[in-house]
């Protein structure tokens, strides 16, 4: 069933401000923003290939639409509130934005702690440390292709597991837009 602008309207502009207003500290470019992610929305509408995927599609015009907001005025970039924490870097949409990321931020510390000690001593650093591959070879005695080699390492095994136990939905620039547990009995989640 095709959605007019009017429902989608209904449906979404009071989280979609919600969501906006998180990120943009001026509520009249708040308004802005969610006027033009409706004319967005409205023009493409066509584009929409999978009707189940509405929501994450019509996120991810939000979140483009802050991002062009933002570089057509860098005088506010002072007030870009943005995620700095790697578990909210997962966001959904805003209402499900605090437990979804919970849930998969929890299913992640999990997935880290069992990957083997060399792997997840290269993620904590530099994943969710301030370390560059670089400092991370400095620091463990190795080469830097040895460090960027354990870093590469340790992301494939942790998206292995991840996929082994959830199907995971991103958006074309590699984001996480949606996931769904595959086995509700999954030790990690």
């Amino acid at each position: 069933m095709r959605r007019n602008i009017q429902n989608l309207w209904e449906e979404f502009s009071a989280p979609l401000r919600g969501f906006i207003r998180k990120r943009v500290a001026k509520e009249q470019d708040v308004e802005d923003i969610l006027q033009e992610v409706f004319l967005k929305i409205h023009a493409s509408m066509g584009s929409l290939r999978e009707e189940e995927k509405i929501q994450a599609w019509i996120y991810g015009i939000a979140r483009n639409t802050i991002i062009d907001h933002y570089r057509k005025d860098p005088g506010n970039r002072e007030v870009l509130v943005l995620p700095t924490d790697p578990e909210l870097e997962l966001a959904r949409e805003p209402e499900e934005d605090l437990s979804t990321n919970k849930e998969i931020a929890a299913c992640l510390k999990v997935m880290v702690e069992e990957l083997p000690e060399k792997y997840r001593q290269a993620i904590l650093l530099t994943e969710f440390g301030d370390l560059t591959q670089a400092e991370l070879g400095r620091k463990l005695g190795i080469s830097l292709s040895g460090a960027k080699s354990r870093v590469q390492r340790g992301r494939k095994m942790l998206k292995t597991t991840l996929l082994a136990c959830c199907q995971v939905e991103t958006d074309g620039k590699g984001n996480v837009v949606d996931y769904r547990h595959k086995d509700k009995n999954c030790k990690y989640c």
